[in-house]
């Protein structure tokens, strides 16, 4: 077998795939759609799980597929071992009810020894242990040697979850030579030395769970398959690990280069080396998907692997923000088979250059506090208002927190940690309940820099303005993320704010980094327009060009009510006199109701 670089192997397996008959799919984006069990991708069936079920038509009943997936609930091993890792590509060829074992052992067969030009004595074959068909037909059909097969057990080779379909698999595994083997006698596939690498697993789903462990044979079988794409380069190139494998070797160089270290010289620097490949990795896939930084949910695990990364650049020397050069690398390496990625780099380095350059911001006092603290204490539990101090002062993340107590034999008493988050939760919202969110708006000299506003509002329901101050909690802030309320204001705003009884108007602001709900819209003595809103995602900067948008049908209808209701009131003046401010009471509190439009 030739070396073959990792993109060449992605086309070389879906051109395969393709010339059986199979229609070749995109990627499907990291964030699953209409899945709420996944947070994110983390497997090539994950998207297609119902097509599976039958719950969606597939567009072929034969497709091929190359995944991309983050997986992290080894996200703490990730740079600590070679093997670790938080962003792959799983490549797979899947039939919805059309072939079967027969077909889907063939063409793996022949893609390993004809394409690929793999060593047939170099391949090892497991099966579920009462699977004689798969046994037959690996070794009659396909020509395997009978003893480079192996029976194992339901936890090896039989692939289920709960109710629903399942059935036995098949794992081709291939022989990396002695040298990486442990010497025992009982050496084979199944060991846990590294020696046998399994690179395709084949499964058969071709019975039905009822829950109870009754199965019941399905009528049309279905057949899906998965291989780690790195995975497969490291044995077609000779490689130990994924970081040896070509496109990740060159984001790890140019990393270096930042550095000024190179891998393999010292076992230290090599796990942040790894840290930062794969984590940059991970998070350019990530925002390009629509991923953004946030305290919770898919948003808190690109914020944790980015201030990760940023971390093991400090433990390499590189005091300054340096992940978003790397994107360009990043990018370089992949864009043959993701454009988006290109299409999207502007985004992806402004996401990834803002978050880590306001973890710098915090980091290095929060960095002396916990040192300070490990220098004077002999305990090895770190107390939780300790923790709480780190995180609530100096933005600290609990995560990391435990990340750098563990390399010193450490822990922190998590429980009271999140107790003293919960308690400071609970009374910050009862402080803003009990001022009035909007308490401060009109009164605060927090915004008198602040120009007048250019309103246009009257011609122009659509503008691009410039975000001249973002307030949060009553404090001006320079930036806001996903789930933040705030108020902002802009140079210029198509926005009616609050004025003569009719209410002030909504909608929504964008740019390439955020999208921003606007709930209500007011002005100050000085005419500056406020806007209150809510970051639905992404994030906000002052100075930021943003392109606001008025909710045109809310304000047509009430431009209707407010009208009916002047109308209304004139004509109860006239008639009412003495008892008009009665009248007009009983006429605001049921304005809506009036539409003289009819």
């Amino acid at each position: 077998m030739q070396w073959t670089g990792l993109n060449d192997l992605r086309e070389k397996y879906l051109s395969f795939f393709e010339s059986k008959g199979h229609l070749r799919l995109p990627s499907f984006p990291l964030i699953p759609k209409d899945d709420n069990s996944l947070l994110l991708i983390n497997s090539g069936m994950a998207p297609m799980k119902k097509y599976f079920t039958g719950e969606v038509t597939p567009p072929r009943k034969r497709v091929t597929t190359c995944q991309k997936c983050i997986r992290t609930p080894d996200i703490e091993r990730v740079g600590i071992t070679a093997r670790h890792g938080t962003f792959f590509e799983m490549l797979g060829n899947f039939s919805f009810g059309d072939y079967f074992k027969k077909e889907a052992t063939a063409w793996a067969w022949e893609f390993f020894t004809k394409v690929l030009e793999m060593p047939a004595d170099r391949l090892y074959i497991s099966i579920y242990q009462d699977d004689d068909e798969a046994f037959d037909i690996w070794t009659k059909q396909n020509g395997v040697d009978p003893s480079h097969m192996v029976r194992l057990g339901r936890e090896d080779n039989f692939w289920e979850h709960g109710s629903g379909p399942c059935g036995p698999c098949s794992e081709i595994y291939f022989d990396r030579g002695e040298k990486y083997g442990c010497g025992k006698p009982t050496c084979g596939v199944g060991c846990d030395c590294d020696r046998y690498v399994e690179v395709w697993n084949l499964v058969f789903t071709q019975f039905e769970n009822d829950g109870n462990n009754n199965y019941t044979p399905l009528d049309h079988p279905n057949i899906d398959t998965g291989m780690g794409l790195e995975r497969l380069a490291c044995v077609m190139q000779g490689a130990d690990n994924l970081f040896l494998v070509d496109t990740v070797q060159n984001i790890m160089k140019h990393i270096s280069r930042i550095a000024n270290v190179q891998y393999g010289a010292d076992e230290k620097s090599d796990v942040s080396l790894r840290v930062i490949t794969d984590h940059i990795r991970s998070t350019t896939f990530m925002i390009s998907d629509g991923v953004m930084p946030s305290n919770e949910g898919r948003g808190y695990v690109l914020r944790r692997l980015l201030r990760r990364a940023a971390r093991h650049g400090r433990l390499l020397g590189i005091n300054h923000p340096f992940l978003a050069d790397v994107v360009d690398t990043v990018i370089h390496e992949n864009e043959c088979a993701y454009p988006e990625l290109r299409e999207k780099s502007a985004m992806i380095k402004k996401v990834i250059a803002f978050e880590e350059e306001n973890f710098y911001k915090t980091i290095d006092k929060g960095f002396a506090l916990l040192n300070d603290i490990i220098d004077r204490t002999d305990a090895k539990v770190l107390s939780g208002e300790d923790a709480f101090l780190l995180s609530d002062t100096f933005g600290f993340p609990i995560d990391l927190t435990k990340e750098i107590l563990s390399e010193k034999g450490m822990s922190v008493d998590e429980d009271r940690f999140r107790a003293l988050v919960l308690q400071q939760r609970e009374t910050a919202r009862a402080s803003r309940k009990n001022a009035g969110a909007d308490a401060w708006a009109g009164d605060s000299d927090v915004l008198d820099d602040i120009k007048k506003t250019e309103f246009v509002g009257y011609t122009d329901m659509k503008v691009t303005a410039k975000v001249t101050a973002i307030v949060k909690d009553g404090a001006r802030v320079e930036a806001v993320e996903t789930g933040d309320d705030i108020v902002f204001t802009l140079d210029r705003t198509s926005f009616y704010a609050e004025s003569g009884g009719q209410v002030g108007d909504t909608g929504v602001i964008t740019n390439d980094s955020c999208t921003i709900r606007v709930l209500d819209t007011t002005k100050n003595a000085a005419g500056v327009f406020i806007h209150k809103a809510v970051v639905e995602e992404g994030f906000l900067r002052e100075g930021d060009t943003v392109e606001a948008v008025v909710d045109v049908e809310r304000r047509r209808a009430i431009m209707r009510n407010h009208t009916a209701a002047h109308l209304l009131q004139a004509a109860l003046r006239s008639v009412l006199g003495d008892h008009v401010e009665q009248a007009g009471q009983l006429v605001n509190e049921n304005a809506v109701r009036f539409d003289f439009t009819h």
